[in-house]
């Protein structure tokens, strides 16, 4: 993590070399006596802690080792990550706790079922789960793990004991091991012998992607509410069969920072989901124990001025909303082996240490407050289960008509968060009143005033929202038949073979990805421009805009070989589509109309490399790669003047810089894209093409001042920060009105979307009348955080989708990123809209 934090104390300047501070006793010298049984990590890696950066692989072997060889450990894995790396947690309590871990966990299970009242609050060991290294390029608390593990397993000092005797800890090592493993080769090979500690050294800069991420340059410490990754399904699944009681989150920061623990800064809304004892109470009783660690060692360390708990999706947030208690931790990060500071130099092993002491600590904490833990764990799922108040809902109401596709999306996620859901006719109804209630608010509720203006991340997080799933509240309630499986949402007719010609409905979200699947076996398909309907297998049928054709005489294939590239198409992406033996319609086009286009394949290049927003980029490489199941290339901006751009019909520039984009390169795109080739681009790529003169679109502007005078009154130094940060969008969702005639509104059946902005590029309507696909409405505001004068002045007369010409081709301009953080299933379908209909998205030339 990050902060702008100014702070006034640092690191103790280290007089010594590294070497010397590399041995056992630096890290626990106060744990002996050890096991002699029991290897250290330096015995085991052939290396002292902090000397070089670990990999994944030796972490997870060095914790087998232990469980293999102790009564103390166990291991288990709870999944793999995108690269096929082993996620792993580590049981550690005493032998007889282990041995009786099943009775323990119904025991502890029973403190989270409101039917259930047990008192035993002091009896039952506490749970506690230590996570380490959700952001790959912060490294330290992996190595830490390794020595937080084999003091508990080694250590035969009464105090760890005691731990052992009263607490279970879960230790997950590594949970982005993707990304680890991408920095620790980096810092690794990049390390100097004697070390540098020069802040420009190449040990100390990644190159892009740089090791944050994931595969997919997703950052995991988003992705618990929202879980699109295999990584966060996993740990979500582990979860909720555990509940532990105390849950760590360990992070790093810039290198002149020191060490920050919770509390954070308070809490950002108004209404706060989350009960006052967690966020108040809980978080100053941890707090002594923690300042008390660091103080012993003498390091340093800052909490409440920074970091929030806003967003639910963090592992320092999400397990608050479980009746745990989430603990975020930031260390000064080395970024390497050696680094400068102002205060002298930062070492790997200073970072480690200060992690592996709070780990203990936190141990120390749960196990000293273990039924205060418990007692507030069993009032928090007791609460949940209460009667809703008169004024509130009771539960909620949605689905969607036409796309089961997406509803089934949908309650996969709810599924996931052990969200009760039961469907009820053709819809399906969440009540408010059960055990994980706090996420059914999280899901559906949306909030407009808050406490704070400057948000550490999003602002705005109702699920609904996110997959444009339209829901109502209810003051009353009528259960149906539990949904326990998504097996049976999507239910379709199976095709049968014609000899004429095959319809696929384009409201579902994956017709795009049978539309390639069709595209990539040799099928011509066509896609409708206007609305019609034909008597097909299962009768006479509408169908809407976009609808695709595809007709069996003009194919190259015989009946039976496009019949079996049909049939598998809709097994695999299990999309609704029927077949017909006539081309007259009851009502709308006939199927031989000029309103059916034929469809390019999309050839599409991504614009990667150093000054591209890599969050982005990755989200358009996900969204291909696991949905539409298409490849992009991804072009490398070193390598653009070597590109054969005539071999593509799609670009796609993220938000970034693009420095390296040069006038004459620039000229290069004008003049493939007036070829009669689409260039697509998001939030801040839209702002470069427009600030670039790549395409004749503008900003809004706010209207100038016309006064004669204008006075500047003076502020308050120490309010500068607070008041520029309040006009940054952090993550706010907002209503446009979309053109569903339009090629990019294709597959939407109503005008009213929600999209997610987290950008300040308001780009204005277009001249065009016909090239403004989607403005903001009059009462655009949803959810979220956004200053009076964003909103007024700039996000209501502003677009959010715009289609300007150049030549025979065309630049789509999104303002907001359709794609965000993977989970935006409802503005999907615009973006890809922009690549398989690209090429039919035209604005019509109007007399002046």
């Amino acid at each position: 993590m990050k902060t702008t934090q100014l702070l006034t104390f640092s690191f103790l300047l280290f007089l010594f070399s590294i070497s010397s501070i590399l041995g056992q006793d630096y890290f626990f010298k106060d744990k002996a006596p050890f096991i002699s049984e029991i290897p250290t990590p330096e015995e085991f890696l052939g290396y002292p802690i902090g000397e070089q950066h670990t990999r994944h692989d030796q972490i997870v072997a060095y914790l087998t080792k232990l469980a293999e060889i102790s009564d103390r450990a166990s291991i288990d894995s709870y999944g793999k990550s995108h690269e096929n790396r082993k996620l792993t947690i580590l049981t550690v309590s005493n032998p007889e706790n282990l041995n009786n871990l099943p009775n323990l966990k119904e025991q502890h299970l029973a403190f989270t079922k409101a039917s259930i009242n047990p008192t035993n609050y002091d009896d039952v060991p506490i749970f506690v789960q230590l996570g380490y290294n959700v952001h790959g390029n912060e490294p330290s608390s992996s190595e830490a793990a390794m020595l937080t593990a084999y003091t508990l397993v080694a250590s035969n000092s009464s105090e760890v004991k005691a731990y052992l005797e009263n607490a279970v800890v879960f230790i997950d090592p590594t949970i982005n091991p993707d990304g680890r493993d991408r920095h620790t080769q980096w810092a690794n090979q990049f390390k100097g012998n004697p070390l540098v500690s020069d802040q420009y050294d190449a040990e100390h800069n990644e190159g892009w992607p740089r090791g944050r991420t994931n595969h997919y340059w997703f950052d995991l410490n988003r992705d618990w509410l929202l879980a699109i990754n295999p990584e966060s399904r996993g740990k979500l699944k582990w979860y909720h069969e555990w509940y532990p009681n105390v849950v760590t989150d360990f992070h790093e920061m810039g290198t002149n920072s020191t060490y920050f623990f919770e509390p954070m800064k308070p809490i950002g809304s108004f209404d706060p989901i989350m009960p006052k004892e967690n966020y108040e109470d809980l978080n100053n009783l941890f707090a002594p124990y923690f300042s008390k660690a660091l103080d012993n060692i003498g390091s340093f360390y800052f909490t409440k001025e920074a970091f929030d708990g806003t967003y639910p999706g963090y592992g320092s947030s999400y397990p608050d909303l479980q009746g745990a208690l989430a603990l975020l931790f930031e260390q000064a990060s080395s970024r390497g082996h050696l680094q400068n500071t102002d205060y002298g130099t930062i070492s790997f092993p200073f970072t480690i240490r200060n992690q592996y002491v709070s780990s203990i600590a936190t141990i120390k904490a749960a196990v000293e407050n273990k039924a205060r833990l418990r007692k507030y764990q069993q009032g928090f799922f007791k609460t949940a289960e209460a009667d809703v108040s008169k004024n509130s809902f009771v539960g909620y109401e949605f689905g969607d008509a036409y796309d089961n596709n997406r509803n089934k999306a949908f309650i996969d996620k709810l599924l996931l968060h052990k969200i009760k859901v039961y469907k009820k006719g053709n819809r399906y109804v969440v009540p408010v009143k059960q055990a994980q209630k706090r996420m059914v608010q999280t899901v559906f509720e949306t909030y407009n005033k808050y406490r704070d203006s400057v948000f550490y991340d999003a602002s705005a997080w109702s699920v609904a929202n996110f997959y444009n799933m339209k829901y109502k509240g209810l003051k009353s309630i009528s259960l149906g038949e539990e949904v326990t499986s998504i097996e049976r949402i999507v239910n379709i007719s199976k095709v049968s073979k014609s000899e004429y010609a095959y319809i696929m409905d384009w409201d579902d979200y994956n017709a795009p990805a049978a539309l390639y699947y069709m595209q990539s076996k040799g099928l011509l398909v066509a896609s409708a421009f206007k609305p019609f309907s034909i008597t097909t297998s299962i009768g006479n049928k509408s169908f809407n805009y976009g609808s695709v054709l595809v007709p069996v005489s003009k194919q190259k294939k015989n009946i039976d070989e496009v019949f079996a590239i049909i049939k598998k198409a809709q097994e695999k992406f299990s999309v609704p589509i029927f077949s017909t033996n006539t081309g007259f319609s009851s009502s709308g086009i006939d199927l031989g109309s000029g309103n059916f286009r034929k469809l390019e394949t999309p050839k599409a290049l991504l614009l990667i490399g150093e000054g591209v927003n890599s969050y982005e980029a990755g989200e358009v490489w996900h969204l291909l790669d696991t949905r539409v199941h298409m490849p992009i290339t991804k072009l490398r901006m070193s390598r653009f003047n070597t590109v054969p751009l005539k071999d593509y019909n799609t670009l796609v520039m993220v938000s970034g810089r693009y420095y390296q984009l040069d006038s004459l390169q620039r000229k290069k795109i004008k003049e493939w894209v007036a070829h009669g080739n689409t260039l697509v681009t998001i939030a801040n790529a839209s702002k470069w093409a427009i600030d670039k003169k790549v395409v004749k679109e503008q900003l809004t502007k706010k209207e100038k001042d016309t006064s004669n005078t204008k006075i500047v009154n003076r502020l308050p130094y120490v309010d500068a920060g607070e008041n520029i940060g309040r006009e940054q969008v952090g993550g706010a969702i907002f209503e446009v009105d979309l053109d569903i005639t339009h090629p990019l509104g294709f597959g939407y059946r109503d005008s009213s979307l929600p999209v997610y902005k987290n950008n300040e590029v308001f780009i204005s309507p277009s001249k065009n009348p016909y090239a403004t696909v989607a403005k903001y409405t009059d009462k655009a505001h949803i959810d979220g955080y956004i200053s009076i004068d964003n909103y007024e002045h700039y996000l209501k007369p502003s677009a959010s989708l715009v289609v300007s010409s150049i030549g025979s081709g065309r630049v789509i301009l999104f303002a907001d990123n359709p794609n965000f953080r993977g989970s935006w299933y409802g503005t999907n379908r615009l973006f890809m809209n922009a690549l398989f209909l690209g090429k039919h998205v035209y604005v019509p030339r109007v007399r002046e």
